[in-house]
């Protein structure tokens, strides 16, 4: 099995430190290399969702697309290309996150798992979590929205970002605070998380906190 792994910045770097020693995986910068391969995994495919139009005449390769800020469907919309029998699968690819032992996946079309399970068993993945195709993933929904609210208590002056981190870890058994996942995540996926999150669902849960976006704004 050949693997082609497209991936930048902070997922790039927690995607080699899990998997550096693995052999049949071929890094590329690219996506238009993705005939070469058996499997071809974009992780920072949601930051570019036009790349759909490259991928979408390939139905001989498995296509394993990070899709934490849009879904796999609405990119083929917004291309204005059908579906027509090409094997996506969505995973969570945040930084992190997807060092875990098991993942987070969606299969929009319903297409046949079992080389996906190949590529799982080679990875030694443990588990996968089957989701409904819709934007984020339950694990950065949840540790994002923890996040934002930890921004609004930082504004409010209720508590120091180090006093949160440390609340949380000795009050929920979190591995990290949230300003320490923040820090994991990059603070522009979680800005960009919480905004497509928003205006999918307008849910108040995900209105991005002032203090938040300030220094998002700094950083980009």
């Amino acid at each position: 099995m050949k693997i082609g792994i497209r991936a930048i910045g902070l997922r790039s770097q927690s995607w080699k430190d899990k998997y550096k020693s693995y052999p049949a995986l071929s890094y590329v910068q690219d996506t238009t290399s993705h005939n070469e391969f058996d499997v071809f995994i974009d992780l920072n495919w949601d930051e570019n969702p036009e790349n759909i139009a490259d991928y979408a005449g390939n139905k001989n390769t498995l296509f394993v697309l990070g899709s934490n800020l849009t879904t796999i469907e609405e990119a083929l919309k917004s291309a204005h290309i059908p579906y027509d029998g090409q094997k996506f699968i969505g995973i969570n690819s945040f930084p992190y996150l997807i060092e875990r032992n098991t993942w987070e996946a969606c299969n929009p079309f319903d297409i046949d798992t079992q080389y996906f399970q190949t590529l799982l068993d080679y990875l030694q993945i443990e588990s996968c979590e089957w989701l409904k195709s819709r934007v984020g993933f339950f694990t950065p929904r949840v540790l994002c929205m923890i996040i934002n609210e930890a921004y609004y208590t930082v504004q409010e002056g209720t508590a120091s970002k180090s006093d949160i981190d440390v609340a949380m870890k000795l009050g929920t058994n979190y591995p990290k605070g949230p300003f320490e996942f923040c820090d994991l995540f990059g603070i522009e996926l979680v800005y960009k998380q919480l905004e497509a999150l928003y205006q999918d669902s307008h849910d108040e849960r995900y209105k991005i906190c002032p203090l938040l976006k300030s220094e998002y704004l700094k950083h980009s």
